[in-house]
């Protein structure tokens, strides 16, 4: 019972601790999204190919693994930091001037959401947002007018 009640008293103070702060959810999602860097791979993987367009392919998979790896860690390390802290200010993000505060991505990886009802909510409407009558000629009539 003492434990249940210690567990309880524990979740309590968490919740009054993060509740109503728009800035600790920011600081907290920022640090796991920044946590979950190795299994995401994304500044490893920007590392390689901008190394290897701009010195060539032996500088990418040699330097360029380094350096991402390096990225990579520093990324992991900044979002520990974010969790553990996310709860005291400041809520911006911090070391901008060395880590991005987005998370990087490939440029030939273009990013979006997947085609799944979920993400896409105007399927149960009857139509997404996209071109009508694309199979006519000339036509450029676009529902939400992009």
């Amino acid at each position: 019972m003492r434990n249940a009640l210690s567990l309880l008293a524990l979740f309590a103070a968490v919740a009054v601790i993060s509740s109503g702060c728009a800035g600790t959810e920011d600081k907290m999602g920022r640090g796991i999204r920044n946590v979950t860097e190795p299994v995401r791979m994304g500044d490893m993987r920007n590392s390689v190919e901008q190394t290897t367009v701009w010195h060539g392919p032996m500088d990418g998979l040699t330097v360029g693994v380094v350096r991402g790896f390096d990225h990579t860690l520093e990324r992991t390390g900044l979002g520990a930091v974010e969790i553990i802290t996310a709860p005291f200010p400041p809520y911006h993000p911090i070391f901008t001037q060395y880590i991005p505060a987005e998370p990087t991505f490939p440029d030939g990886n273009v990013m979006g959401t997947p085609n799944d009802p979920t993400f896409q909510t105007d399927t149960y409407v009857g139509f997404s947002s996209g071109t009508e009558l694309a199979f006519v000629p000339g036509s450029r009539f676009d529902v939400f007018g992009h």
